[in-house]
């Protein structure tokens, strides 16, 4: 990462997305609820990480950064971390920060440069992200373990769909199948928050589990992700209790799209290529209108971290092997229904390699 930074016109980068966080230094960022834990990176010197005084002991015991610097209170965090920078020689210089990402407000900025006028900040948003994406091969057996994972969480709610079962209790079938399977020794996979809606609901983008019961000739929505030390493999797969025209129309329609994107994925391409391919077979459609969102993004450590490659118009960033990309091709009916195929696919040598086991067609319960 230091090669990174001093490869860029950067003197310093301030990392502070907690994806971010843990992908360089092993510690979660959970703390950084209260104010930001920013870890200073600087060519040529051991990296510092800055901390609540309170959760030191937990970032200790996480991270493999040996200087940590902390501070007490939340009005604290700009007068130490400007400290640093001071410290550091770094008061008049160029330093990124990740000013496109969570978990950094504009006021924190703000009160930093306050301390240091002089301080030239630039964004550096996509520097960390851009180093993250290709993956080692540990990061993908992470990767491949949370998607056998989240497999099964799929399987549990193919096989568990019938009249009168709730959002809830499906939530509760897919966690505990997990919990229990003999794979997941010491629990070291879990699931992250399910998107599950049944019938009306389905016209609810993320909407939250309830206790909503599916009824017979509704639709299912689910779009959920196992993760393993952070690294999450997400999954959109849909199905009917009975029949119900309208959604299973449209995804037949995404299931067409997703064979295409797939298709489309190789070493070179760039993000807006893919993108367009898929927004091609919806133009030949005549039903372009049902998709409303982008196409895909990066996977990994904390999938709904910003700032990562996104597939959609515009971006010329460039496929490489070693990436992960979760593409959710969810379509949006005339009525508002919610309904979809997705893909979790490695970027290989060869081109894209399904990560799920679980074909992308409609279940049928």
């Amino acid at each position: 990462m230091l090669e990174a930074v001093a490869s860029t016109k950067l003197d310093a980068l301030v990392v502070t997305a907690h994806g971010h966080l843990r992908y360089l230094s092993g510690y979660d960022g959970s703390g950084g609820y209260f104010a930001p834990f920013p870890l200073i990176l600087v060519p040529g010197r051991p990296p510092i990480f800055v901390v609540r005084e309170y959760d030191e002991h937990a970032v200790r015991a996480y991270c493999c950064i040996d200087e940590i610097v902390t501070y007490t209170q939340q009005p604290d965090f700009e007068t130490v971390c400007a400290d640093v920078l001071r410290r550091l020689g770094l008061q008049s210089k160029r330093v990124g920060f990740e000013l496109g990402c969570w978990n950094l407000a504009p006021a924190d900025v703000s009160a930093i440069q306050a301390q240091l006028p002089d301080l030239k900040v630039s964004d550096a948003s996509r520097l960390v992200a851009s180093v993250a994406a290709v993956k080692s091969e540990i990061e993908l057996e992470c990767m491949r373990n949370a998607m056998r994972m989240t497999d099964l969480a799929v399987r549990t709610f193919q096989s568990s769909l019938r009249p009168g079962v709730t959002e809830l209790e499906m939530v509760e079938k897919m966690a505990a199948a997990v919990q229990a399977d003999v794979s997941n020794i010491g629990g070291e996979i879990g699931l992250s928050p399910a998107t599950i809606l049944f019938g009306e609901r389905t016209k609810l983008p993320h909407g939250p589990a309830t206790h909503h019961a599916i009824g017979n000739n509704e639709p299912a929505f689910l779009e959920i992700g196992a993760s393993k030390h952070g690294y999450a493999a997400g999954m959109v797969r849909c199905a009917v209790l009975g029949r119900h025209p309208e959604t299973e129309s449209l995804h037949a329609l995404a299931e067409e799209v997703i064979e295409t994107l797939v298709a489309a994925i190789r070493p070179g391409t760039t993000a807006a290529a893919v993108d367009a391919a898929g927004r091609e077979v919806l133009k030949r459609s005549g039903r372009k209108d049902v998709f409303r969102q982008r196409t895909g993004y990066l996977t990994g450590i904390h999938w709904t971290e910003r700032g990562n490659l996104s597939l959609e118009p515009g971006v010329e960033d460039v496929l490489q092997p070693g990436m992960t990309l979760h593409m959710p091709n969810i379509l949006r009916s005339e009525n508002g229904y919610l309904i979809g195929a997705g893909a979790q696919v490695l970027v290989t040598e060869r081109g894209g390699e399904v990560l799920s086991s679980i074909p992308s067609t409609l279940h049928l319960a």
